[in-house]
């Protein structure tokens, strides 16, 4: 993995050092820089050796000099790329660099180049004929990649913090920003924290034209559901295994130490049974946490696979304290705040992981791809209870009803999700999915910001989804979102996160293309069937996977935020002006003495307090 950063317009050599070095933990092994005076182009590149450690420095240039590629990313299938651009004539100066594939994709394809890889990557072209500047980024998101376009400056970064770090850049903290994280957890793209920034969604695609200084703006793909008629189903779990086993085959090319994460859930155990297959388990590393409170320990069973498969099993034991004590360095360095807690046991992971690996595959993608969250199980019963129930008076008493139950310390607790899905019931079922993950009600955030906005504006990018496809399925209409909003810019970007503060790359083996490809095309009822999640990718793992796995309950990598949040001080300083601090510590300590839950609006207040104790110089902006 690695950072880039750069810039078109005023500015010159020490701007750009400044923004790259911004990036060092992306990139630890080295840096670049190129710059085009007469066009006031300046690319600055961290690099994070993988693949190619001889010659794949960067920022890379053609021969000519036509072409300036700067990257952050892995292309899975770049050696297939290599060979058919070396058939039309390209002669390659590499061994095996991904990056150089770009450089000659592009004089070959042009925009067409991004839908030809298979992999994750944010990238950014100078194409010195044309005077272009062009990004792009990966299907999904993996990598992260923001832009700015200020006064006759044209900027871009995989962080925010690295386009601060030019003298001619001017940020603040975007109230849009501020209502997206309380209404969803996470900040969707194109959205961002920073006045005037905009993140690159995955999938899209960006030309600035140097002369004119005008940006366009495009996708080159786009996740949708495309169910067709499955001939067999026995054909499809044998073709769904094969792809499995491929996605990990791609993602298993490293020039460096190289492992699995391994939770002892189906989708990372799965990774790392085919990886075992493909490198030998007896070469292939596993890396596990556990807590001592049970109810949020999964280390058992994945104790239990990598006994089964005989891999070398790296296992840290930790006290949740461990991860609390480590909030302040860890969202300190968050750049963008996010609303999920994991991001903290995430962090400790991906740190262990560094320890004895560069690059460690991930099972990221599985639950959204296969309807693997508890909210799917609850769909059936969501309608019923909507059809039956509605909204009126019975709702509201049993809402309150629910309100009397103790709040319950454990992971995922039962009177904890029959609130969320209770309080995702005020809604019609297109906010559903929204609302059940929300920090914050719409009227508590009107509520709290003391400024009116509408419940339709807060949550537009999950309502756009649903207007799509007006005639689908609830299910389907849930692995909308949670694959195209959710994943990108939640768990992708907590994963991306706690992975670059330690200098590791993060695979996640389900976002292959041709594995999304197939999966998006097979009827809802091979993900979702009388309430069995991930339906189909059970049937393929079977013999593969002991029962016991297949069929545990998912847990997640939950942190005891309910606990947390009644010990944590109460901050009130470094945050954006318009929040309605006397309402959250209202909130703040009703929750401490137990009469309310507000676990997730709190954590979102304490993310953004911490932001502003590191940028100060936004909150006045």
């Amino acid at each position: 993995m690695c950072g880039l950063a750069g810039f078109v317009g005023p500015g010159g050599q020490a701007d750009l050092a400044r923004m790259t070095r911004a990036l060092a933990h992306r990139g630890p092994d080295g840096e670049g820089f190129f710059i085009d005076a007469a066009q006031r182009l300046h690319f600055g590149h961290c690099r994070l050796s993988i693949i190619d450690i001889a010659g794949g420095a960067q920022p890379m240039a053609s021969t000519d000099g036509r072409i300036v590629v700067v990257y952050n990313g892995e292309i899975y299938n770049h050696r297939t790329l290599r060979a058919q651009l070396e058939a039309r004539g390209h002669v390659f100066s590499s061994n095996h660099s991904d990056t150089e594939v770009l450089v000659h994709g592009w004089r070959e394809w042009g925009a067409d180049l991004p839908g030809r890889l298979n992999g994750m990557f944010a990238f950014a072209i100078w194409d010195r004929d044309s005077h272009s500047l062009f990004l792009a980024r990966d299907r999904f998101g993996e990598k992260p990649l923001y832009w700015a376009q200020q006064g006759e400056g044209f900027y871009f970064a995989s962080e925010l913090t690295a386009l601060n770090e030019h003298s001619s850049f001017r940020a603040g903290i975007d109230m849009n920003g501020v209502r997206k994280l309380l209404a969803y957890g996470f900040i969707p793209a194109p959205n961002s924290y920073w006045c005037d920034v905009s993140k690159l969604p995955g999938g899209g695609w960006l030309r600035y034209d140097i002369a004119s200084e005008r940006v366009e703006t495009g996708r080159y793909w786009t996740f949708a559901l495309e169910s067709q008629p499955v001939r067999a189903e026995a054909q499809a779990t044998e073709e769904l295994r094969d792809l499995l086993q491929r996605a990990v085959s791609r993602r298993l090319m490293s020039d460096v130490p190289l492992g699995v994460f391994l939770s002892g859930g189906i989708d990372s155990s799965m990774v790392a049974a085919f990886a075992a297959r493909q490198r030998g388990a007896a070469g292939l590393d596993a890396f596990s946490i556990g807590f001592i409170e049970p109810s949020f320990d999964e280390l058992p069973h994945a104790r239990r696979v990598a006994g089964m498969l005989g891999v070398r099993h790296h296992q840290q034991v930790l006290k949740l304290q461990d991860a609390q004590d480590l909030i302040p360095d860890i969202l300190g360095r968050l750049d963008e705040p996010l609303g999920d807690a994991s991001l903290l046991p995430t962090y400790l992971l991906c740190g262990f992981a560094r320890r004895h690996v560069a690059v460690a595959l991930s099972g990221d993608g599985g639950d959204e791809l296969f309807a693997g969250y508890d909210t799917f199980s609850a769909l059936t019963m969501a309608r019923v209870y909507h059809n039956v129930i509605g909204r009126g008076r019975l709702h509201r008493g049993l809402r309150r009803l629910a309100d009397l139950l103790p709040y319950a310390p454990s992971n995922m607790s039962l009177d904890y999700k029959l609130r969320r899905a209770l309080g995702g019931l005020d809604h019609p079922p297109a906010y559903w999915h929204p609302a059940w993950l929300a920090p914050l009600t719409p009227e508590a955030i009107v509520d709290l910001l003391e400024t009116p906005v509408a419940a339709e504006d807060l949550y537009a990018e999950a309502l756009a989804i649903w207007a799509e496809s007006p005639h689908a399925s609830l299910a389907e209409q849930g692995l909308m979102f949670y694959t195209r909003l959710y994943l990108q810019d939640n768990v992708l970007a907590k994963v991306d996160r706690a992975a670059m503060m330690h200098g590791l790359e993060s695979r996640a083996v389900f976002l292959d293309n041709d594995l999304v490809d197939f999966v998006r095309r097979l009827p809802s009822d091979l993900k979702l069937r009388n309430g069995q999640r991930k339906y189909l990718l059970k049937r393929a793992l079977d013999g593969i996977l002991p029962a016991e796995i297949l069929q545990r309950t998912k847990k997640g990598f939950g942190v005891p935020l309910l606990q947390w949040l009644k010990t944590l001080p109460f901050t009130g300083t470094a945050l954006p002006s318009g929040l309605g601090l006397s309402k959250m510590q209202y909130w703040h300590e009703r929750h401490r003495s137990g009469q309310i839950d507000q676990r997730l609006a709190l954590w979102c207040w304490t993310v953004m307090a911490y932001h502003g104790q590191t940028h100060p110089h936004l909150l006045n902006r």
